[in-house]
């Protein structure tokens, strides 16, 4: 009996590993891009309430004061692609704060990275508490606002799951100098936002798509200013797959470059 329980422990073991290394394999394009950039990277622990969240913080090579960027990440977690889209924007001229939002939910204690696969970490992210994810996000924002290198004005940018975030925190937070919303849904209610909301969608995303008019008619309907634009033959995730090596089509890798340009020319307007 003993003999054969080794070989399914093995087995197991086994299936775990390989299951951490497809999730990790899967952006190891990100990473490499991640690891060549020449800014400087650093993770800072936000504490609030009984909480800490780590986050990952990346400044521009500038001279002057930056606006800061509140960067919400995927329902993925914090990937290497999302940490590579921090980098990317701080390349602009931003500073970014990528608040980890799986701190402490993992295995061990442990936030995105130590989850065993991506499905796992979906299924975490899925059942966050809205109320404590605008607070680990009121902890990034807060941060922020006192950074030395920060110009005093901040900014939330989420993609996908983050994407929503993004418009909620609007709706929650009052001192942001705008909101970026890719490919996720507005809030219930709208009227407490007031800051300017900017959407980004993909044309082959009916599922996001779908919410767009509804949204429209709400923000107007509270004089608050939302300018969505859709990507003819994108899907949702563009921003990711359009940098993807592996991605085949081209209406993402188009809607990706159109879309950070976008967001650049946004953020260097305010």
């Amino acid at each position: 009996m003993t003999r054969s329980v080794f070989p399914v422990v093995k087995f197991a073991s086994a299936l775990l590993l390989a299951s951490a290394a497809v999730a990790s394999q899967a952006q190891d394009w990100a990473k490499a891009r991640l690891d060549a950039s020449p800014r400087h990277h650093e993770y800072v622990a936000l504490k609030h309430d009984n909480r800490t969240v780590q986050a990952f913080v990346v400044y521009p090579e500038v001279k002057d004061k930056a606006t800061v960027v509140i960067l919400i990440h995927e329902i993925f977690g914090l990937t290497d692609w999302a940490k590579e889209m921090a980098d990317e924007l701080a390349g602009q001229g931003f500073i970014v704060v990528a608040p980890d939002l799986l701190s402490g939910l993992g295995p061990n204690g442990g936030g995105t990275s130590e989850f065993p696969s991506r499905d796992a970490a979906v299924k975490a992210v899925s059942g966050l508490d809205p109320n404590v994810v605008n607070a680990d996000l009121d902890a990034a924002a807060d941060y922020a606002k006192h950074l030395p290198a920060g110009n005093g004005k901040i900014v939330s940018v989420g993609f996908c799951w983050g994407g929503g975030k993004s418009f909620a925190f609007a709706a929650h937070r009052k001192d942001l100098s705008a909101a970026f919303v890719f490919y996720g849904p507005g809030p219930a209610d709208v009227t407490s936002i007031t800051a300017p909301v900017y959407g980004f969608y993909g044309g082959n995303d009916a599922r996001i798509g779908a919410t767009i008019p509804d949204t429209v008619a709400a923000m107007k309907a509270a004089g608050k200013q939302f300018e969505p634009v859709t990507y003819a033959g994108a899907g949702h995730g563009f921003m990711r797959a359009g940098e993807d090596p592996t991605d085949t089509n081209p209406a993402n890798k188009a809607a990706r470059e159109q879309g950070f340009a976008r967001l650049v020319k946004l953020l260097k307007g305010l």
